[in-house]
Protein backbone atom coordinates (compact mmCIF):
# COMPACT_ATOMS: atom_id res chain seq x y z
CA UNK A 1 0.00 0.00 0.00
CA UNK A 2 1.34 3.44 -1.00
CA UNK A 3 0.56 6.73 -0.15
CA UNK A 4 0.21 9.77 -2.86
CA UNK A 5 1.26 12.30 0.31
CA UNK A 6 4.13 12.65 2.81
CA UNK A 7 2.65 11.34 6.26
CA UNK A 8 2.28 13.61 8.67
CA UNK A 9 2.00 13.67 12.20
CA UNK A 10 -1.25 13.27 13.26
CA UNK A 11 -2.04 16.27 15.67
CA UNK A 12 -3.27 15.17 18.87
CA UNK A 13 -4.27 17.07 21.81
CA UNK A 14 -1.33 18.76 23.34
CA UNK A 15 0.95 18.61 20.88
CA UNK A 16 1.98 21.71 18.69
CA UNK A 17 1.00 22.35 14.94
CA UNK A 18 3.76 21.98 13.17
CA UNK A 19 5.51 25.51 11.60
CA UNK A 20 4.81 26.06 8.09
CA UNK A 21 7.70 24.86 5.70
CA UNK A 22 10.12 28.21 5.43
CA UNK A 23 9.42 30.10 1.84
CA UNK A 24 12.99 30.96 0.39
CA UNK A 25 12.68 34.10 -1.21
CA UNK A 26 13.09 34.65 -4.63
CA UNK A 27 15.61 37.26 -6.29
CA UNK A 28 16.44 38.87 -9.55
CA UNK A 29 19.12 36.82 -11.58
CA UNK A 30 21.72 40.09 -10.39
CA UNK A 31 21.47 38.70 -7.42
CA UNK A 32 22.35 35.63 -7.27
CA UNK A 33 24.78 34.00 -5.50
CA UNK A 34 25.31 34.14 -1.60
CA UNK A 35 21.88 35.51 -2.02
CA UNK A 36 20.22 33.42 -4.11
CA UNK A 37 19.89 30.90 -1.71
CA UNK A 38 17.84 32.63 0.48
CA UNK A 39 20.73 33.96 2.39
CA UNK A 40 19.97 37.60 3.68
CA UNK A 41 21.92 40.44 1.20
CA UNK A 42 24.49 41.99 2.46
CA UNK A 43 24.61 45.80 2.49
CA UNK A 44 26.86 47.79 0.37
CA UNK A 45 29.09 48.82 2.70
CA UNK A 46 29.30 45.26 4.58
CA UNK A 47 29.13 42.95 1.69
CA UNK A 48 32.42 40.62 1.55
CA UNK A 49 33.74 39.22 -1.84
CA UNK A 50 33.02 35.45 -2.34
CA UNK A 51 36.02 32.91 -1.69
CA UNK A 52 38.10 32.95 -5.04
CA UNK A 53 37.63 29.26 -5.58
CA UNK A 54 34.15 29.95 -6.51
CA UNK A 55 33.66 33.32 -7.91
CA UNK A 56 36.33 34.91 -10.42
CA UNK A 57 36.58 38.83 -10.15
CA UNK A 58 37.09 40.44 -13.31
CA UNK A 59 40.86 41.65 -13.47
CA UNK A 60 39.79 45.25 -13.58
CA UNK A 61 38.59 45.34 -10.16
CA UNK A 62 41.20 43.49 -8.90
CA UNK A 63 44.11 45.64 -10.21
CA UNK A 64 42.25 48.63 -8.44
CA UNK A 65 42.37 46.64 -4.98
CA UNK A 66 46.19 46.00 -5.38
CA UNK A 67 48.41 48.73 -4.38
CA UNK A 68 50.32 50.21 -6.59
CA UNK A 69 54.40 49.10 -5.20
CA UNK A 70 55.18 47.56 -8.33
CA UNK A 71 53.96 44.40 -7.38
CA UNK A 72 50.78 44.63 -8.93
CA UNK A 73 52.23 45.16 -12.18
CA UNK A 74 54.22 41.40 -12.14
CA UNK A 75 51.17 40.28 -10.82
CA UNK A 76 49.32 41.33 -13.66
CA UNK A 77 52.22 40.15 -16.07
CA UNK A 78 52.46 36.74 -14.50
CA UNK A 79 48.71 36.42 -14.78
CA UNK A 80 48.97 37.39 -18.69
CA UNK A 81 51.93 34.84 -19.29
CA UNK A 82 49.58 32.37 -17.25
CA UNK A 83 46.96 32.81 -19.93
CA UNK A 84 49.23 32.80 -23.25
CA UNK A 85 50.20 29.64 -21.82
CA UNK A 86 47.23 28.17 -21.07
CA UNK A 87 45.68 29.35 -24.71
CA UNK A 88 48.85 28.27 -26.68
CA UNK A 89 48.44 24.17 -25.12
CA UNK A 90 44.37 24.37 -25.53
CA UNK A 91 45.71 25.19 -28.93
CA UNK A 92 47.88 22.60 -29.77
CA UNK A 93 45.46 20.12 -27.89
CA UNK A 94 42.65 21.27 -29.88
CA UNK A 95 45.15 20.52 -33.41
CA UNK A 96 45.97 17.43 -32.63
CA UNK A 97 42.01 15.99 -32.85
CA UNK A 98 42.47 17.65 -36.77
CA UNK A 99 43.58 16.04 -39.10
CA UNK A 100 46.50 17.79 -40.69
CA UNK A 101 45.39 17.28 -44.29
CA UNK A 102 43.06 20.16 -45.69
CA UNK A 103 39.81 18.67 -45.60
CA UNK A 104 37.44 19.48 -48.59
CA UNK A 105 34.03 21.44 -48.43
CA UNK A 106 31.51 19.67 -46.90
CA UNK A 107 28.27 19.23 -49.03
CA UNK A 108 24.82 18.35 -47.91
CA UNK A 109 25.14 14.58 -48.23
CA UNK A 110 28.60 14.31 -46.90
CA UNK A 111 27.10 16.67 -44.09
CA UNK A 112 24.67 14.08 -42.91
CA UNK A 113 27.58 11.30 -42.53
CA UNK A 114 29.62 14.13 -40.20
CA UNK A 115 28.76 12.63 -36.89
CA UNK A 116 30.48 12.05 -33.65
CA UNK A 117 30.83 8.38 -34.31
CA UNK A 118 32.09 9.46 -37.92
CA UNK A 119 34.66 11.47 -36.70
CA UNK A 120 35.83 9.16 -34.12
CA UNK A 121 36.15 6.33 -36.91
CA UNK A 122 38.41 8.92 -38.76
CA UNK A 123 40.74 9.59 -35.92
CA UNK A 124 41.30 5.90 -35.21
CA UNK A 125 41.89 5.48 -39.05
CA UNK A 126 44.37 8.31 -38.85
CA UNK A 127 45.98 6.47 -35.89
CA UNK A 128 45.80 2.95 -36.93
CA UNK A 129 47.47 3.82 -40.38
CA UNK A 130 46.29 0.52 -41.79
CA UNK A 131 46.54 1.51 -45.60
CA UNK A 132 50.61 2.55 -44.36
CA UNK A 133 50.10 5.47 -46.79
CA UNK A 134 51.08 7.91 -43.80
CA UNK A 135 54.69 7.37 -42.94
CA UNK A 136 57.21 9.19 -40.67
CA UNK A 137 60.05 10.74 -42.12
CA UNK A 138 63.51 8.34 -41.47
CA UNK A 139 66.54 9.93 -39.43
CA UNK A 140 69.38 9.94 -40.96
CA UNK A 141 71.00 7.44 -38.31
CA UNK A 142 70.35 5.19 -35.90
CA UNK A 143 68.55 7.40 -33.12
CA UNK A 144 69.06 5.54 -29.44
CA UNK A 145 67.18 7.30 -26.84
CA UNK A 146 67.02 7.02 -23.45
CA UNK A 147 64.00 7.86 -21.47
CA UNK A 148 64.94 8.61 -18.01
CA UNK A 149 63.24 10.42 -14.94
CA UNK A 150 63.91 9.30 -11.19
CA UNK A 151 60.97 10.34 -10.42
CA UNK A 152 58.19 7.57 -10.51
CA UNK A 153 54.84 8.52 -12.44
CA UNK A 154 55.53 10.55 -14.76
CA UNK A 155 54.91 8.71 -17.90
CA UNK A 156 58.23 7.18 -18.69
CA UNK A 157 57.08 3.76 -19.64
CA UNK A 158 53.53 5.01 -20.93
CA UNK A 159 55.35 7.55 -23.59
CA UNK A 160 57.73 4.50 -24.52
CA UNK A 161 55.65 2.68 -25.64
CA UNK A 162 53.04 4.72 -26.73
CA UNK A 163 55.50 6.54 -29.12
CA UNK A 164 57.17 3.07 -30.35
CA UNK A 165 54.10 2.15 -31.27
CA UNK A 166 53.27 5.53 -33.42
CA UNK A 167 56.59 4.90 -34.95
CA UNK A 168 55.82 1.37 -35.79
CA UNK A 169 52.48 2.08 -36.99
CA UNK A 170 53.55 4.71 -39.48
CA UNK A 171 56.27 2.78 -41.22
CA UNK A 172 59.63 3.18 -38.77
CA UNK A 173 61.53 0.32 -37.49
CA UNK A 174 61.65 0.37 -33.70
CA UNK A 175 63.26 -1.64 -30.65
CA UNK A 176 62.44 -1.06 -27.10
CA UNK A 177 64.85 -2.26 -24.54
CA UNK A 178 63.08 -2.14 -21.34
CA UNK A 179 65.83 -1.67 -18.54
CA UNK A 180 62.97 -1.38 -15.68
CA UNK A 181 62.59 -4.49 -13.27
CA UNK A 182 59.23 -3.93 -12.71
CA UNK A 183 58.28 -5.16 -16.19
CA UNK A 184 56.14 -2.08 -17.43
CA UNK A 185 56.80 -1.53 -20.72
CA UNK A 186 56.93 -5.26 -21.33
CA UNK A 187 53.26 -5.27 -20.06
CA UNK A 188 52.26 -2.50 -22.13
CA UNK A 189 53.50 -3.92 -25.31
CA UNK A 190 51.94 -7.58 -24.41
CA UNK A 191 55.34 -9.03 -24.12
CA UNK A 192 55.57 -12.15 -22.19
CA UNK A 193 58.19 -11.64 -19.11
CA UNK A 194 58.12 -14.24 -16.66
CA UNK A 195 60.99 -15.57 -14.61
CA UNK A 196 63.35 -17.51 -17.49
CA UNK A 197 62.41 -15.16 -20.34
CA UNK A 198 65.86 -14.41 -22.04
CA UNK A 199 65.36 -10.38 -21.38
CA UNK A 200 67.96 -7.37 -20.40
CA UNK A 201 69.31 -9.21 -17.30
CA UNK A 202 71.34 -11.36 -19.31
CA UNK A 203 72.07 -9.06 -22.14
CA UNK A 204 73.74 -6.99 -19.03
CA UNK A 205 75.09 -9.48 -16.67
CA UNK A 206 75.91 -12.40 -19.18
CA UNK A 207 76.60 -10.91 -22.36
CA UNK A 208 74.13 -12.45 -24.88
CA UNK A 209 73.77 -10.16 -28.15
CA UNK A 210 69.77 -8.08 -28.29
CA UNK A 211 69.21 -10.43 -31.47
CA UNK A 212 68.86 -13.36 -28.97
CA UNK A 213 66.46 -11.08 -26.76
CA UNK A 214 64.26 -8.92 -28.91
CA UNK A 215 60.79 -10.23 -29.63
CA UNK A 216 58.43 -9.38 -32.19
CA UNK A 217 55.27 -7.09 -30.57
CA UNK A 218 52.10 -8.03 -31.72
CA UNK A 219 50.57 -4.70 -32.00
CA UNK A 220 52.41 -3.31 -34.73
CA UNK A 221 54.51 -4.01 -37.54
CA UNK A 222 58.07 -3.85 -37.43
CA UNK A 223 58.24 -3.08 -33.48
CA UNK A 224 60.45 -5.62 -31.47
CA UNK A 225 60.84 -5.37 -27.23
CA UNK A 226 63.44 -6.97 -25.32
CA UNK A 227 61.90 -7.54 -21.75
CA UNK A 228 62.59 -7.01 -18.45
CA UNK A 229 62.27 -9.76 -15.72
CA UNK A 230 62.25 -9.58 -11.70
CA UNK A 231 66.02 -10.85 -12.34
CA UNK A 232 67.18 -7.64 -13.31
CA UNK A 233 66.59 -5.74 -9.52
CA UNK A 234 69.55 -7.86 -8.29
CA UNK A 235 71.47 -6.88 -12.16
CA UNK A 236 72.91 -3.99 -9.83
CA UNK A 237 74.55 -5.94 -7.41
CA UNK A 238 75.67 -8.60 -9.62
CA UNK A 239 77.66 -5.45 -11.74
CA UNK A 240 79.83 -3.84 -8.94
CA UNK A 241 82.62 -6.06 -9.35
CA UNK A 242 82.37 -5.99 -13.40
CA UNK A 243 85.12 -3.87 -15.61
CA UNK A 244 83.51 -1.36 -17.38
CA UNK A 245 80.28 -2.29 -15.78
CA UNK A 246 78.38 1.44 -17.29
CA UNK A 247 79.32 0.54 -20.63
CA UNK A 248 77.71 -3.61 -20.67
CA UNK A 249 74.48 -1.90 -22.87
CA UNK A 250 76.33 0.74 -24.96
CA UNK A 251 78.25 -2.31 -25.93
CA UNK A 252 75.49 -4.68 -26.59
CA UNK A 253 73.65 -1.89 -29.26
CA UNK A 254 77.20 -1.57 -30.94
CA UNK A 255 76.79 -5.28 -31.72
CA UNK A 256 73.39 -5.40 -32.82
CA UNK A 257 73.63 -5.13 -36.62
CA UNK A 258 69.78 -5.22 -37.42
CA UNK A 259 68.50 -2.32 -39.13
CA UNK A 260 66.51 0.33 -37.01
CA UNK A 261 65.76 3.63 -37.08
CA UNK A 262 64.85 4.18 -33.21
CA UNK A 263 65.65 2.39 -29.89
CA UNK A 264 63.86 3.40 -27.14
CA UNK A 265 65.59 2.58 -22.98
CA UNK A 266 63.16 2.57 -20.65
CA UNK A 267 64.60 3.47 -17.43
CA UNK A 268 63.62 2.78 -14.00
CA UNK A 269 62.41 5.43 -11.52
CA UNK A 270 66.05 5.94 -9.70
CA UNK A 271 69.75 6.50 -10.99
CA UNK A 272 71.05 3.45 -10.04
CA UNK A 273 73.44 1.57 -12.34
CA UNK A 274 70.73 0.54 -14.14
CA UNK A 275 70.24 4.11 -15.31
CA UNK A 276 73.56 5.16 -15.90
CA UNK A 277 73.90 2.41 -18.46
CA UNK A 278 71.12 3.96 -20.42
CA UNK A 279 72.58 6.98 -20.36
CA UNK A 280 76.05 5.52 -21.51
CA UNK A 281 74.32 4.15 -24.53
CA UNK A 282 72.00 6.60 -25.78
CA UNK A 283 72.97 9.39 -28.03
CA UNK A 284 69.66 11.27 -26.88
CA UNK A 285 68.01 11.85 -23.64
CA UNK A 286 64.10 12.15 -23.53
CA UNK A 287 62.64 13.59 -19.91
CA UNK A 288 59.03 13.02 -19.66
CA UNK A 289 57.65 15.71 -17.25
CA UNK A 290 53.89 15.39 -15.05
CA UNK A 291 52.78 18.89 -14.94
CA UNK A 292 53.05 18.90 -10.88
CA UNK A 293 55.42 20.78 -8.54
CA UNK A 294 56.99 17.52 -7.15
CA UNK A 295 57.99 16.35 -10.73
CA UNK A 296 60.62 19.70 -10.70
CA UNK A 297 62.16 18.62 -7.21
CA UNK A 298 64.29 16.13 -8.96
CA UNK A 299 65.07 17.21 -12.13
CA UNK A 300 68.04 19.68 -11.24
CA UNK A 301 69.47 16.26 -9.79
CA UNK A 302 69.32 14.66 -12.74
CA UNK A 303 70.53 17.04 -15.16
CA UNK A 304 73.78 17.71 -13.03
CA UNK A 305 74.19 13.58 -13.12
CA UNK A 306 73.63 13.98 -17.05
CA UNK A 307 76.45 16.54 -16.62
CA UNK A 308 78.73 14.16 -14.80
CA UNK A 309 77.92 11.75 -17.53
CA UNK A 310 78.72 14.20 -20.11
CA UNK A 311 82.15 14.61 -19.09
CA UNK A 312 83.35 11.44 -17.68
CA UNK A 313 81.40 8.84 -19.89
CA UNK A 314 79.41 9.74 -22.84
CA UNK A 315 80.05 13.20 -24.40
CA UNK A 316 77.81 12.87 -27.27
CA UNK A 317 74.49 12.47 -25.10
CA UNK A 318 72.63 15.37 -24.94
CA UNK A 319 69.35 16.35 -24.20
CA UNK A 320 66.80 16.62 -27.06
CA UNK A 321 63.16 16.17 -26.57
CA UNK A 322 61.15 16.94 -23.11
CA UNK A 323 57.43 16.13 -23.17
CA UNK A 324 54.97 17.97 -20.68
CA UNK A 325 52.85 14.64 -19.34
CA UNK A 326 49.28 14.41 -17.31
CA UNK A 327 48.67 18.02 -18.09
CA UNK A 328 44.99 18.92 -16.06
CA UNK A 329 43.52 21.70 -18.07
CA UNK A 330 41.79 22.79 -15.09
CA UNK A 331 44.23 23.68 -12.88
CA UNK A 332 46.74 26.71 -12.78
CA UNK A 333 49.39 24.43 -11.12
CA UNK A 334 49.82 22.71 -14.87
CA UNK A 335 50.52 25.93 -16.56
CA UNK A 336 52.47 27.46 -14.20
CA UNK A 337 54.63 24.25 -14.73
CA UNK A 338 54.57 24.63 -18.35
CA UNK A 339 55.44 27.60 -18.10
CA UNK A 340 58.63 26.94 -15.69
CA UNK A 341 59.97 24.61 -18.52
CA UNK A 342 59.71 26.39 -21.47
CA UNK A 343 61.02 29.25 -19.73
CA UNK A 344 64.02 27.78 -18.83
CA UNK A 345 64.65 24.38 -21.92
CA UNK A 346 63.12 26.43 -24.50
CA UNK A 347 62.74 24.86 -27.76
CA UNK A 348 63.59 21.16 -26.40
CA UNK A 349 60.50 20.87 -25.11
CA UNK A 350 57.83 19.76 -27.11
CA UNK A 351 54.98 21.63 -28.25
CA UNK A 352 52.27 18.89 -27.70
CA UNK A 353 51.40 18.22 -24.19
CA UNK A 354 49.82 14.94 -22.83
CA UNK A 355 46.83 14.98 -21.14
CA UNK A 356 45.32 13.28 -18.34
CA UNK A 357 43.01 10.78 -19.98
CA UNK A 358 41.43 7.44 -18.17
CA UNK A 359 42.18 5.30 -21.57
CA UNK A 360 46.01 6.13 -21.37
CA UNK A 361 45.47 4.32 -18.15
CA UNK A 362 43.01 1.66 -18.93
CA UNK A 363 45.35 0.23 -21.89
CA UNK A 364 48.01 -1.49 -20.36
CA UNK A 365 45.39 -3.75 -18.00
CA UNK A 366 44.82 -5.73 -21.57
CA UNK A 367 48.43 -5.44 -22.66
CA UNK A 368 47.87 -2.82 -25.24
CA UNK A 369 49.25 0.95 -25.99
CA UNK A 370 46.29 3.06 -25.73
CA UNK A 371 47.53 3.82 -30.08
CA UNK A 372 45.90 -0.16 -30.36
CA UNK A 373 43.11 0.14 -27.63
CA UNK A 374 41.46 3.16 -28.15
CA UNK A 375 42.81 5.29 -31.25
CA UNK A 376 40.21 7.61 -31.44
CA UNK A 377 40.95 9.14 -28.21
CA UNK A 378 42.49 11.59 -26.88
CA UNK A 379 45.34 10.43 -25.61
CA UNK A 380 46.34 8.28 -28.62
CA UNK A 381 45.86 11.26 -30.81
CA UNK A 382 48.21 13.59 -29.10
CA UNK A 383 50.90 10.41 -28.95
CA UNK A 384 50.59 10.55 -32.21
CA UNK A 385 51.22 14.25 -32.66
CA UNK A 386 54.04 13.80 -29.84
CA UNK A 387 55.71 10.84 -32.26
CA UNK A 388 55.49 13.16 -35.57
CA UNK A 389 57.08 15.86 -33.82
CA UNK A 390 60.12 13.85 -32.74
CA UNK A 391 60.60 11.95 -36.26
CA UNK A 392 60.18 15.54 -37.50
CA UNK A 393 62.49 17.15 -35.48
CA UNK A 394 65.01 14.28 -35.99
CA UNK A 395 64.72 13.28 -39.80
CA UNK A 396 67.26 16.58 -41.01
CA UNK A 397 70.04 16.34 -37.98
CA UNK A 398 73.11 15.92 -38.91
CA UNK A 399 75.04 12.39 -37.61
CA UNK A 400 77.24 12.94 -34.66
CA UNK A 401 81.08 12.84 -35.09
CA UNK A 402 82.54 9.55 -34.46
CA UNK A 403 84.37 9.62 -31.73
CA UNK A 404 88.16 9.63 -31.21
CA UNK A 405 88.76 12.18 -34.74
CA UNK A 406 89.23 16.00 -34.78
CA UNK A 407 86.03 16.59 -35.91
CA UNK A 408 84.73 14.78 -32.46
CA UNK A 409 87.52 16.56 -30.53
CA UNK A 410 85.63 19.84 -32.00
CA UNK A 411 82.50 19.27 -31.03
CA UNK A 412 83.60 18.30 -28.00
CA UNK A 413 85.32 21.91 -27.17
CA UNK A 414 81.90 23.74 -28.79
CA UNK A 415 80.16 21.61 -26.24
CA UNK A 416 81.80 22.88 -23.22
CA UNK A 417 81.79 26.34 -24.36
CA UNK A 418 77.78 25.84 -24.35
CA UNK A 419 78.11 24.86 -21.16
CA UNK A 420 79.91 27.41 -19.94
CA UNK A 421 77.23 29.60 -21.44
CA UNK A 422 74.13 28.92 -21.81
CA UNK A 423 73.12 25.43 -22.90
CA UNK A 424 69.63 24.54 -22.07
CA UNK A 425 71.22 21.15 -19.69
CA UNK A 426 73.47 23.77 -17.19
CA UNK A 427 71.84 27.35 -17.29
CA UNK A 428 70.24 28.18 -14.30
CA UNK A 429 66.80 26.87 -13.29
CA UNK A 430 63.49 28.74 -13.39
CA UNK A 431 61.83 30.25 -10.49
CA UNK A 432 60.96 26.33 -9.40
CA UNK A 433 64.04 24.86 -10.53
CA UNK A 434 66.18 27.21 -8.71
CA UNK A 435 64.05 26.64 -5.16
CA UNK A 436 65.52 23.21 -5.45
CA UNK A 437 69.10 23.90 -7.12
CA UNK A 438 69.04 26.26 -3.68
CA UNK A 439 67.68 23.93 -1.45
CA UNK A 440 70.64 21.06 -2.11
Amino acid sequence: MTRSTAMRRPVAVGWPTPPPHPSFRHTASAELGWSGLGWPVPTAHSRAAPPQALVAEPAAEEEDTVPDDGSGAAAVADSATLDLSQKRIRTVLDDAVVSRETTPAIGAAEHEMDTPIMREAAQAVRVLNPGRTSTFPRPTKRRVITVANQKGGVGKTTSTVNLAVAFALHGLRVLVIDLDPQGNASTGLGVDHSVGVPSSYEVLVEGMPLAETAVPVEQAPNLWCVPATIDLAGAEIELVSVVARETRLRTAIHAFHDDVDYIFVDCPPSLGLLTVNALVAGDELFIPIQCEYYALEGLGQLLRNIELIQAHLNGDLRLSTILLTMYDGRTKLADQVAQEVRNHFGDVVLDVVIPRSVRVSEAPGYGLSVMTYDPGSRGALTYLEAAREIAERGAGREAAPVPGTEEHAVGEREGLRRERGSGPAVRPAGRLLGQQEERA
